[in-house]
């Protein structure tokens, strides 16, 4: 197959996990389908992408190669895989805008960011170098609240005719406007904001699905996590989290047999923990109704490493992208984004999203909201 050509803006943690995830499964893991839902997906197996861009605003990371960078300070997750080889693309300086919040600035060196002193590209320039390294897909994994540095990208995107993965609670793909210049244009667009592979917000909706399923009256619940990473960090300025409050929230609503009030449901980041590094604690209780109104509750305590537990749904949606230039496909991909994604277009209980997404992979993509060019 021909490699897919992987554009990525944000090199941080969770682009880390995901570039170490391409080069742990073409050498040591080549034979292991361990942490992957999908060993071949369209043809493409890990090994067939490729780095070939890639944006930072970092002075610890511009200029660097991209197997280099990854492991950069502030990024802190765990390293996974010994040997990165140089990938031959150095990351380039990209657009500031909101991607870095007042008060990271404030906080220590080797956790916050600290924006390089070069000159900032403009969208035509950003353009030229998507053009230029041939990218096909764009992974936004920008920090969390940069609503005009995600739109600044999802734009160079459009321009360049690259597919643009959404991995935050930016919303991009469930947007009209933005999802009909995506179809008009004739580019895929997957989001918004990714579900992990077995994190806090799957197994939220997979519970609250069981509970529906078995007659289990929802009465009120919460999901409270902490983390010590960036993303932690940069939550903590209340402003940058109403989308990814929207985002969570909505992903577990569309799941319960009838909304909850909102003083009854609470769903999202709730604190930063600096030892914690990248990992991240969930702390789920639900509480309803059994049988004749008898309550119960449930208390779940869940811990993961935050980036990688993202990273082999990413190259799923990588390939989900490149399958769906290859097809002609623009706009909205709704079945890898009602599976991989918290908000995506349109919601589908996850069976459902999954039974859609194995008929897209196979070439039936069914009803949805892209457009066929």
């Amino acid at each position: 197959m021909t490699p897919i050509n992987v554009a990525i803006a944000g090199v941080g943690n969770c682009a880390s996990s995901l570039v170490q995830g391409i080069a742990h499964y073409s050498n040591g893991g080549a034979n292991e389908a361990i942490g992957l839902s999908h060993w071949d997906l369209g043809g493409w197996r890990p090994r067939d992408l490729r780095v070939v861009a890639a944006f930072d605003v970092d002075r610890r990371k511009v200029g660097l190669d991209v197997a280099e960078a990854i492991f950069a300070k502030p990024n802190c997750t765990t390293v996974f895989c010994d040997h990165v080889a140089p990938t031959g693309t150095i990351v380039a300086m990209g657009p500031v805008l909101d991607g870095v919040a007042p008060h990271m600035l404030e906080a220590p060196e080797p956790r916050s960011f600290r924006p390089a002193d070069l000159p900032e590209p403009s969208l035509a320039e950003v353009v030229e170098q998507l053009k230029r390294a041939d990218a096909h897909v764009l992974m936004n994994y920008l920090p969390v609240g940069s609503q005009k540095a995600t739109e600044f990208y999802a734009e160079a995107a459009l321009k360049a005719g690259v597919a643009f993965v959404n991995n935050i609670p930016v919303f991009i793909a469930s947007n009209p406007d933005w999802a009909k210049r995506f179809a008009d244009a004739g580019v895929p667009l997957i989001g918004d904001d990714i579900k992990a592979q077995l994190g806090a917000t799957i197994v939220h909706r997979t519970l609250t699905e069981l509970f529906a399923r078995r007659g289990v009256r929802l009465d009120r619940t919460y999901q409270l996590n902490t983390g010590g990473n960036t993303d932690f960090l940069n939550m903590l300025a209340k402003e940058r989290l109403e989308s990814k409050k929207v985002s969570k929230t909505e992903a577990v609503q569309s799941a319960t047999d009838r909304r909850l009030d909102d003083e009854n449901i609470h769903v999202g980041p709730s604190d930063y923990v600096a030892w914690q590094n990248d990992n991240k604690v969930c702390f789920l209780r639900m509480e309803g109704q059994l049988f004749g109104g008898v309550p119960m509750n449930l208390e779940l305590r869940l811990s993961v490493e935050d980036s990688p537990n993202s990273a082999g749904v990413a190259i799923d949606l990588v390939r989900c992208a490149a399958l769906a230039h290859a097809r002609g496909i623009g706009g909205v991909v709704a079945a890898p984004s009602a599976a991989f994604c918290k908000h995506p277009a349109v919601q589908m209980e996850d069976a459902a999203a999954s039974a859609a997404l194995d008929a897209f992979i196979v070439g039936d993509s069914g009803p949805s909201s892209a457009t066929r060019h």
